[in-house]
């Protein structure tokens, strides 16, 4: 079993390499500029209000095509809401067109302790089975647009993870709350040296902010 820190669930146990994925980003909180604890801070109001009124809160992560932010972000919300025991967390990804999860994103994953399964590769756009915790049932994971099965088609928060989609975007139909939480796409560097470490980066950036979010719920 793995030993979390005090600020996770006690009854919870991610996979030990997340566990401590999970507790290097929360000594990194202090990173987080004060403009952006502003945004993070309406995304923790609005899921401490819904699991309050009615025991579930759901996220849909929004970027253009639905390949490597939006996912990252889904995935990381879900992970480190069951970290802090906020079970009742629902946490979704699409775009405004659907395209495939990038496999640099996959591997990114695997490098901070995932176990990520798909039947075919090989298709255009994979099913990913993201595992995460022997608890919990793996995420499935694919491109789509984000008004498609299985995202919630009302009573959900929008958060709009680029800027290209925020601004195609301007009203997300069936949302309570559209909340922009913007980052660089890690795309910059496809192909580069650095690939791999701007890929890590990015998941590094994305999972401190959703730790900060689930800490203030």
């Amino acid at each position: 079993m793995t030993n979390h820190s005090s600020e996770s669930s006690s009854s919870f146990h991610c996979f030990t390499s997340i566990d401590q994925w999970i507790t290097e980003r929360a000594s990194e909180l202090d990173q987080i500029p004060s403009t952006r604890r502003q945004e993070l801070s309406q995304l923790a109001g609005y899921i401490r209000k819904n699991l309050e009124a009615n025991g579930t809160a759901k996220l849909t992560f929004i970027c253009t095509h639905n390949s490597r932010r939006s996912h990252f972000s889904q995935i990381w919300a879900k992970v480190i809401a069951d970290y802090c025991g906020h079970f009742g967390v629902q946490t979704f990804s699409g775009g405004t067109e659907a395209t495939a999860m990038n496999e640099r994103v996959v591997d990114s994953l695997r490098r901070s302790g995932f176990v990520i399964e798909a039947d075919d590769v090989s298709v255009s756009n994979p099913i990913y089975r993201v595992s995460y915790s022997d608890q919990s049932v793996p995420l499935q994971c694919f491109s789509k647009v984000y008004d498609q099965t299985p995202n919630p088609q009302s009573g959900y928060a929008a958060v709009m993870t680029c800027s290209s989609a925020d601004d195609a975007c301007p009203i997300v139909p069936g949302c309570e709350l559209r909340l922009p939480i913007r980052y660089e796409d890690p795309k910059v560097a496809d192909g580069t040296e650095q690939e791999a470490a701007v890929y890590d980066e990015r998941s590094k950036q994305i999972s401190r902010e959703m730790l900060a979010v689930m800490k203030a719920v």
